[in-house]
């Protein structure tokens, strides 16, 4: 059993929200998994991207707004959407703090979308690993 206080959690600040490693494979010897907290504050929202494994993210506050697959959706607490690998997704705040319990593998690569859809460089974001 491996117990990550809040002392050893890892926090990544962008300009779209802050992330804060609550396991991992470099954080807590995890074989696979990351979960991860994202916070982002009223009006911010987060670039198009997609991971290339699956992640599930519960919405803990706020009523976010997703955008993947063609549709947009408005969430509430307590909602979890499933993201396949691959599945391109935009996340936004709008008018509301909100935040996410986020869980996926420690191996899963970012890429991003540029606006006119060309995919950028896959990497591993440093709340992931």
């Amino acid at each position: 059993m491996r117990i990550t206080r809040p002392a050893e959690q890892r926090v990544s600040a962008t300009p779209n929200a802050v992330m804060t490693t609550l396991a991992s494979p470099t954080l807590s010897a995890t074989a696979d998994l990351s979960v991860w907290r994202v916070a982002m504050t009223a009006g911010q929202q987060g670039p198009r991207h997609l991971f290339d494994v699956e992640q599930v993210w519960v919405v803990l506050a706020g009523e976010p707004t997703v955008t993947g697959d063609g549709a947009e959706e408005r969430l509430a607490p307590g909602d979890a959407v499933t993201f396949p690998a691959g599945a391109q997704r935009r996340i936004a705040a709008g008018g509301s703090d909100v935040e996410f319990l986020v869980c996926g593998t420690g191996r899963g690569r970012a890429v991003p979308i540029a606006d006119e859809g060309t995919p950028g460089e896959p990497v591993v974001p440093p709340w992931v690993a």
